[in-house]
Formats: structure tokens, sequence, C-alpha cells
């Protein structure tokens, strides 16, 4: 069921709500400029037999207000916008996974929300702390001098943007996921374009915004709360990852209390094929023991 919430004055966003209405919710929440479609169908329907699970686009996404030129907004702006799907839905509490950006958005929401979160399931994503990661050995390393995004991908990110006709905006998008898919898994172009086909479908155009990198990301440091937080939380290790690569997985599960790691052999930045399996079943078996809560927001059952 698609639907539209509002988010802020002139915010609306798009929403879609996938499996039965009286599972436990799960909260996908997408990365930077990436449309909730960018969750493939094939993972969506795997965890919609444990899970009633709500997509949505970012604002400057998808069908979600484009509005970030005349009114910006803070990157913890869009963590909100997830508390207004929940809300908007009707949504008291929920499983959260959250890639990239939106595993940061989703560490937000573990720090300033824990009461809306079931769980966390944090993917491809930086943690919000300044805790030094701790070495096997015992040494410390400070987050600034952990491994830092593949070069090839700075420079495909340095680029102008430019305003390209369709099949060749396809191009650059196929070019951007088979840098992000890593070396370890083969690369499917047919899929990520026909993926990408899918959100222009979606969105109504091919137009492209760099918001999300012009937001400000000022306000970000959740070191302190993360480290008490009660929150049950998985963190996806992804070997092949060029946006986040090994070992800011294990970083992570160290800034956040009681966080643990499970490995996607081959995963890189992107969800190909070769993932869905696999990520859905620790998805699965991380949310199966938490319990249920479908609860709407005034309290009553039913």
């Amino acid at each position: 069921m698609e639907r539209f919430v509002d988010a802020a004055p002139d915010v609306r966003l798009w929403t879609e709500s996938l499996g039965p209405a009286d599972a436990p919710p799960l909260l996908l929440i997408m990365g930077a400029q990436a449309s909730g479609l960018g969750w493939p169908d094939e993972l969506v329907d795997l965890l919609t037999a444990r899970h009633h699970v709500i997509r949505y686009d970012h604002r400057d996404t998808g069908r979600s207000t484009w509005s970030f030129a005349e009114r910006p907004y803070r990157i913890t702006d869009l963590a909100q916008d997830a508390i207004a799907v929940l809300d908007g839905l009707g949504v008291a509490r929920a499983h959260i996974v959250g890639m990239s950006l939106g595993g940061m958005l989703t560490q937000l929401l573990v720090a300033d929300h824990p009461d809306r979160l079931l769980s966390a399931t944090l993917i491809g994503t930086h943690a919000l702390s300044t805790v030094p990661y701790t070495r096997a050995d015992g040494t410390r390393v400070p987050p600034e001098e952990l491994p830092g995004i593949d070069a090839r991908l700075l420079e495909l990110w340095a680029r102008p943007v430019e305003e390209l006709d369709l099949e060749a905006e396809l191009d650059r998008r196929v070019a951007h996921w088979r840098l992000l898919n890593g070396d370890r898994l083969p690369f499917d172009a047919a899929y990520f374009r026909e993926l990408e086909r899918r959100v222009v479908r979606h969105t109504g155009h091919h137009s492209v915004n760099d918001a999300h990198a012009r937001a400000d990301p000022s306000g970000m440091d959740r070191t302190e709360r993360l480290a008490r937080t009660d929150v049950p939380t998985l963190v996806v290790s992804a070997p092949a990852e060029p946006v986040a690569p090994p070992p800011h997985d294990r970083h992570l599960a160290q800034a956040v209390r009681g966080a643990r790691v499970v490995e996607i052999p081959g995963m890189g930045h992107a969800l190909p094929r070769e993932v869905h399996g696999p990520l859905a079943a620790a998805i699965l078996e991380h949310t199966e023991p938490i319990g249920h809560t479908r609860r709407p927001l005034n309290g009553n059952t039913g």
C-alpha cells in the first residue's frame, strides 16, 4: 500500500507498506540520494515473510518533496523524517534497518528515540562516535585514521552534476553501482540498470541533485548515547565494502553497546541478488527473538 505522510511544513514523503499488516513492523532507511526503491523487491519480499515492511523516499528523492534548493535542511532532519513516517503510519515501535546514510540516521534514532525501536540493523556505515577502534592486539586507532572511501568513488563523486539524456544517465548510475558493488561478487550491469530504470519510472524523471551531500552534517556525534543504548543492534559486515571498509564494521560494533557482527560473504556497498538471501536471513535471525509490537500510537490494541 502506498501512502504519503507529512514530515514538515510543505514536505511530504512517499511510503510503501508491504507484507502482513499484523506482523512486526520493519522500517527500511536507504542511503544518500537514494529512493526507497533502492531496497530491491526481491529482498523486501524475503523480509515480508515475518514483517510488515515499510520503505520510503527521503526528501529530494523519488516521489517525496524535492525542496532543498528553497528550504535547506540538516542531516538530522532526515532522521526526524523517519519518525514522521512511523507517526504517519501509526507505528509505535519498529525494527529499523539502515544502509549507508540510512545507517547513520538509524544510529541517530537509536540514540535519540530508543523508545521507537524494537531493534536496529546497520549496513555499510560509519559510527557516529569518537571512540577509538581497538585492534585485536589492544592498540587503539582514532576513527579518523581508519581506512577511507575508495579513491575511485571519491573521483566519481567529485565530478560536476550534469543533465544527461535518460540512457546516458542510466550509464552513469550503472558505473556508480559497479564501484559500489566491490570486487568480490560478479557485477550484473543489466540488473542494476533495470533497478535504476524502475526508480526513474517511480520518480517520474531522471534528474539528479546533490541535496544530501550539501545538507548540514553538524550535530551528529552520539558517542555517549550509543555507548549506553539498550537497543538490540546488528552490524552487517561487508568484506568488499568500498565506502565504509573494514574495520569500520568492527569499530561500529565497539561503539554501540551490545552490538554484534554478522558477515555477508562478498558483499560490498550494493544489494545484488547474491546477498539477498544471506542478508535477509541475518536480519530475520536478529529480529525474530525480540518480540512483536504493532500497537497504534494511541496505545490501543487491536
